[in-house]
């Protein structure tokens, strides 16, 4: 059967066993069987062991040898530990130093016994080796009284002490050394380096902790040190100690009831294979494969992990069983060898393969399940979780989508990884995979009830973006509103000349009619002028109120047509774009838009007014005593005299005015004609009053469109905090990350494509061809990238604003330079000028972005790569931990 691979198994690396030279605590008949049956029932089990003693390894060989006959079938390696003691003291004692010899080496003994052999001790005038017999010299002659040569041993373990220096000399000479032994040093205060507290022992605290691999202790606040996240940093480890170091912990026993019992179940968890190269491993990744606890880590549910895979009914598959890893991360295997395939079964088996790979219809796919469909056979996959669940599928896809089918993978295919990071550069796929990775990592109580990424985004900034509509459609109404009065303000001088010359007409026509007179009526003459004067006022009232009847009248149409059409619509537009309300007919009605008082009996009021009105001027005529009887006395006040009264009595003058029956009848076209023109000249004035005050006017309506222009860029910013916002706990995460993730960073950010927008005017609205600043393609262009571009990107509202102000005021001549239609064509450069102000503060072409980094660089500069590892690290750091990836 094939391996599982890396999986957590329980260590004791530190265990003394019977006939341990110091301490040795272990009684009975048959201690050493004792010591067997103990390690062989310990719960949990103990799947590699250290076996420990003072400078020798008797103990080491003689377990090696029980192994041989059968002992210990559950323990998969034995490694020697062989203790010692530094000349450097501790605070009750002397630091104890391990050295961890890896097994691999067939000759392992012999090669440490030479190692051994060069450690020296000098006493008595005399020099010491770490050997057996040495050892007993020492004893002996520390205590001459002794006569047994295990005393003796004893004796002389307790007197030898290695000096530091030498052990690191020796060490450093010796290649083997280096590539066999990993040295630990205890790191309590007792026997280890946290008793050298002194400030003259920090130096040699610091070069015995640099030389050590390994530090046994199951302290939490030092384990927590060694990995950089206490007081020091991983990055001043590096430097001090040379790297971050293991926490090992061993029961230490010397005593039958101290095997495999460290004190409050502090059992040491290495994750790896059980060989002594996983404690290597474990060196270069101490947070990753070394634990200290009663229970090895556990990073997702058993029901959660696929726990082997099979593949039934299919003789071409030659393996019965493959074990899966929880940890897995890689299938490696040379070319051809069958990974893709092995992921995709896989895969299948979870559901994970996406139905449009099975579809016939679907373009050719380079899914090896579909390509190899007509041999699959009635072969089928299974899997078994780590909850005992057992889940069948048929390779050939034809159960995909069924009622019991449910994803409990994500399968990322190399054809869609490569179709997403594509040399191209990043597609349209890749930004919405990345979208729907990030969506996927909110919780479903944040999602305000979206779909998708999409929408959850506009959710958040959708009040945003209709806030910079309306203030947008403010900007193009004030804009037409502008050109307007700047017409009136271009007509003012034309005006001021027509109403000169419609004065002098009428003061022309007014002269012909005194030579149409008879003489002697100069009073008659007179009274008929004063007469026209006073009907004409009436004329002009008349005229107000008709025009006011006609607003009436067209106010009566458009509420007509809002309470039909528009209000509906508007209503209808509220519901789309707040469908999440829940409201019912009955209350979106209550939203429905209608007038706030009795408007249409208003208006009719008011017309019935207006026609009141009008009619009171106009009068009538009453019947006279005798044709002489003029209508109007002389002394009658003609304000209060109604118009058809003046009229008559304006006829009975002119009848008097001229007794010739042609001359009469020019007289009266005449006078008719200086009413005519007369008001006419009225009107005149009255539109060069209105083109007077037309600059005024504009003025107003100009710093009301910067104020809506800066309302627009409110919008933005308020946008662009909003999706600040959605980002944020993704930033968190990517910023507590540790190892790669760190180098992986989201950023929004406003873009302002200037370009785009200066280039639209320069072809649909400037005449390039004329002389001035903007002749030539890419003159405006360099202007605005120039002038606008950073304060789009990154000014505030006001600063925006008072941007674009500048860059009008500086030039708005040389754009009516550059106008493709001349100011006297008064139509056409109108409507020139309602599209050139549409376009001048439009903000299309700004968009608020998100931007993803990695060490550095842009997405859009990465290659294609290194854009699958960005996509990889995302799910790494927002994929549901619920389901795999694959």
């Amino acid at each position: 059967m094939l391996s599982r691979g890396s999986e957590w198994n329980r260590w004791d690396p530190h265990i003394h066993s019977p006939d341990t030279v110091l301490n040795d605590q272990f009684r009975g008949t048959d201690p050493w069987s004792s010591y067997l049956d103990a390690l062989e029932t310990k719960t949990p089990r103990i799947r590699a062991i250290g076996v420990t003693d003072y400078y020798l390894t008797e103990n080491y060989e003689k377990v090696l040898r029980l192994k041989r006959t059968g002992r210990l079938s559950g323990v998969q390696l034995i490694f020697p530990n062989v203790e010692m003691r530094l000349d450097a003291a501790a605070q009750s004692g002397f630091i104890n130093i391990h050295l961890l010899v890896s097994p691999e080496d067939p000759n392992h003994v012999r090669e440490l016994g030479r190692i051994l052999s060069r450690l020296t001790f000098s006493a008595f005038q005399d020099s010491f080796a770490c050997t057996k017999d040495d050892l007993s010299r020492l004893g002996t002659r520390a205590n001459p009284s002794i006569q047994d040569e295990r005393v003796a041993v004893r004796e002389g373990a307790t007197q030898f002490k290695v000096s530091f220096n030498e052990l690191r000399e020796v060490f450093g000479q010796s290649a083997w050394a280096k590539q066999n032994i990993l040295v630990a040093v205890a790191g309590g205060s007792g026997d280890g380096t946290s008793g050298l507290r002194g400030g003259a022992d920090a130096t040699v605290r610091q070069e015995i902790e640099s030389f050590a691999h390994v530090i046994f202790s199951s302290n939490r606040a030092q384990r927590e040190f060694w990995l950089g996240q206490r007081s020091v940093t991983e990055t001043e480890l590096h430097a001090r100690y040379g790297g971050l170091k293991p926490c090992l912990h061993g029961s230490d026993a010397h005593s039958e009831s101290a095997v495999g019992e460290p004190q409050e179940d502090r059992f040491s968890w290495v994750k790896g294979g059980v060989e002594f190269d996983s404690l290597r491993q474990a060196c270069i990744d101490p947070a990753g494969r070394v634990h200290v606890g009663s229970k090895p880590p556990t990073t997702t549910m058993p029901s959660q992990v696929i726990s082997s895979m099979a593949v039934e009914d299919a003789d071409w598959f030659g393996i019965d069983k493959i074990p899966l890893n929880s940890g897995l991360v890689t299938i490696i295997g040379a070319r051809g060898s069958g990974k893709t395939a092995l992921a995709e079964m896989i895969a299948t088996g979870c559901d994970g393969v996406p139905d449009v790979v099975w579809d016939s219809d679907a373009p050719p796919s380079s899914s090896f399940l579909t390509r190899a469909r007509s041999h699959l056979g009635e072969g089928k996959v299974r899997l078994v979780w780590g909850g005992g669940d057992e889940v069948s599928r048929y390779l050939d896809g034809r159960d995909s989508g069924g009622p019991t089918s449910f994803p409990r993978l994500r399968y990322l295919s190399q054809q869609f990884v490569e179709d997403l990071c594509s040399a191209q550069g990043p597609t349209d796929g890749l930004i919405t995979e990345i979208e729907r990775v990030v969506f996927e990592a909110h919780p479903h109580e944040s999602r305000d009830g979206a779909l998708d990424f999409g929408e959850l985004r506009e959710r958040r900034i959708l009040r945003f973006r209709q806030a910079r509509a309306r203030e947008a459609g403010a900007i193009l109404q004030v804009s037409q509103r502008i050109s307007e009065e700047i017409e009136k303000e271009r007509l003012a001088l034309t005006l001021e000349r027509q109403v000169e010359q419609k004065r002098k007409q009428v003061e022309g026509y007014k002269a012909d009619l005194g030579k149409l007179v008879i003489k002697g009526s100069d009073a008659h003459l007179k009274r008929h002028q004063e007469l026209q004067t006073a009907a004409q006022v009436l004329r002009k009232q008349i005229e107000r109120y008709k025009e006011k009847r006609r607003a009436f009248e067209g106010l009566q149409d458009e509420v007509a047509s809002t309470r039909a059409t528009i209000a509906p619509e508007m209503l209808r537009q509220a519901q789309a774009r707040h469908p999440g309300s829940g409201m019912s007919a009955k209350h979106w009605n209550e939203f429905l838009l209608d007038y706030k008082g009795p408007v249409d009996e208003s208006l009719r009021s008011y017309i019935k007014w207006v026609d009141g009105k009008m009619a009171e001027l106009v009068g009538s005529i009453p019947a006279r005593e005798t044709e002489e009887t003029p209508y109007v006395a002389e002394d009658e006040d003609l304000k209060g005299v109604r118009l058809a009264m003046l009229d008559a009595e304006i006829a009975r003058l002119e009848g008097l005015l001229n007794a010739d029956k042609l001359v009469r009848e020019q007289y009266s076209a005449l006078s008719r004609r200086v009413g005519r023109e007369t008001a006419a000249l009225q009107t005149l004035e009255d539109r060069l009053i209105d083109a007077k005050g037309a600059a005024a006017r504009r003025r107003k309506l100009q710093r009301e469109r910067n104020e809506a222009y800066e309302r627009v860029f409110d919008a933005i910013l308020s946008e662009e905090q909003a999706l600040v916002d959605l980002y944020a706990p993704i930033q968190e995460r990517l910023r507590t990350a540790g190892g790669t993730l760190k180098r992986l960073r989201f950023s929004i950010f406003r873009s302002a494509n200037a370009a785009e927008w200066a280039d639209y005017a320069e072809e649909n609205l400037l005449d390039r061809r004329r002389e001035g600043p903007f002749r030539g393609r890419g003159a405006l262009v360099k202007r605005a990238e120039r002038e606008l571009k950073l304060r789009w990107e990154a000014g505030t509202a006001t600063e925006v604003s008072k941007a674009m102000s500048d860059f009008i005021t500086r030039y708005q001549r040389d754009f009516f330079v550059h106008a493709p239609v001349p100011r006297e064509q008064h139509e056409a450069f109108r409507t020139w000028l309602g599209r050139f102000a549409e376009w001048l503060f439009n903000t299309d072409h700004i968009a608020v972005r998100y931007g993803i980094a990695y060490d550095g660089v842009d997405i859009e500069k990465l290659s294609p790569g290194t854009r699958g590892i960005v996509l990889l690290l995302l799910y790494l750091v927002f994929w549901n931990r619920n389901k795999c990836i694959i």
